[in-house]
This record gives structure tokens, sequence and C-alpha cells, in this order.
């Protein structure tokens, strides 16, 4: 088992390190170009990996990764439906926007719960996380859950809304890979003044003002050709 742990760990750490590269690239990149496509490939298939793995993390070692399990269940929601909606499978109400919703709402209820029992507690913090940690994925899944259901039951989107959508998507599931490699468990890798400085916040900030950027020029801007494009 401990052979095993350390595996999962190694590869969930790994495939981590990759997406947020790939992540960075795709952001800089022309957006519909062909680097932006397959870099955005390397990061869904990454960035699921290492969701997936994490959230086998946090049931395995719940005593120490129980968080993980419901970062990771929303890190994979996250970039499968952005890329269900790259695609351009997801622009109408299916059975995988459905299912993706039930996940959501099990995880919003599941942080929820936690979020309030740590509260009880003396230091509020339940598996050395606060509460505020259990809140602010709370939200996160509950953005994604209601999100979901505009998808369900809208009948269309327009190219504009499911470029928003797969937008916004993969820019949370970058958030949720930045901010665990520089300021959650990643961060001990960095010398202490550097921890100390808030430097390694600067990513977290950088992906939230571009993907609020894009969002507003997707959403209020001049029409253009789309730029992802149904494959």
């Amino acid at each position: 088992m401990f052979v095993f742990i350390a595996l999962t760990t190694v590869a969930h750490v790994a495939s981590g390190g990759i997406a947020v590269v790939m992540g960075a690239i795709t952001l800089a990149v022309r957006k519909g170009a062909r680097h932006h496509i397959n870099a955005g490939r390397i990061f869904t298939l990454c960035m699921g990996l290492s969701s997936f793995l994490g959230a086998a993390l946090g049931l395995i070692k719940f005593e120490t990764f129980f968080i993980t399990f419901h970062a990771g269940v929303l890190g994979v929601t996250l970039v499968l439906s952005g890329w269900l909606l790259a695609t351009g499978q997801g622009a109408h109400r299916n059975r995988s926007f459905v299912a993706l919703g039930c996940l959501n709402f099990l995880n919003t209820g599941g942080l929820v719960a936690a979020g309030f029992c740590a509260l009880t507690l003396p230091e509020q913090t339940l598996r050395g996380f606060a509460a505020a940690d259990y809140f602010l994925l709370a939200g996160m899944a509950g953005i994604a859950l209601i999100n979901d259901l505009i998808v369900v039951f809208r009948k269309t989107l327009s190219d504009r809304h499911r470029i928003a959508q797969h937008l916004w998507r993969m820019c949370l599931g970058f958030f949720i890979a930045a901010g665990s490699a520089f300021t959650g468990p990643g961060a001990g890798i960095f010398p202490q003044a550097v921890r100390d400085s808030g430097i390694l916040s600067l990513p977290e900030l950088t992906i939230i003002l571009l993907m609020l950027f894009w969002l507003v020029r997707i959403l209020f801007g001049t029409k253009r050709r789309p730029l992802l494009t149904r494959r």
C-alpha cells in the first residue's frame, strides 16, 4: 500500500506540474491557434489525471488528504465539462452535464457540511484545513453546479456563451492547480522568505484577472469568428 500511495502521489504531482505549465501556455498564446489547442489538450489530460489521482489520495489517506478528494472531484468535473464545451458536445442538454451536475451538487453539499463541521471545532479546522478553505471550494463547486444547470436547461448555447463557459471552467481548474503548486502543498519547495513575500499568490491572481478579461471580451466585445470551433 505504501508503494502504491507513493507512486500515486508522484504521478499526481507530476501531472499537476505539467498542467500548470500547459495552462500558462494556453493562456499566453493566440486563442484558437494550433498551439492553443494542442496545449489545451495536454492541460485537459494532465489536469484531469492529477485531479482524479488527488481524489483517490483523498479517499485512501483521508486523515491528511481529506480536502484533496473534494478538490479532485471539482477539478475533474471542470476540465471534463470544459472539454465538452470546447468540442461543441456540451452545447445542448445531455446526459453528460446531468451527471456532472449531480457530482457538483454532492460535492458542494459535502464541502459545506465539512466547513460547518470545522466551525464547531476548537481551532475551526478539519483534517488540517480551515473552515474557509472548505467554503471556498464549496463556492467554486456551487458555481459549477449552477452553470451545469444552465447548460442542461438551455435549449441551445450561442458560440459566445459556449466559449465563455469553456473559458471559466478551464481557468478555474487552472486556478486550483496553480494554488496547489504555489500556495498549497507545493509551496513547501520554496524558501521561507519567498513564501512570506506573498509573491507566490501572483499566479492565482493573474489567472483570475486574465479570465475576467477574456470573459468580458468574449461576451461583450465586437462579434468575431469563434475562438473555438466544433471538431
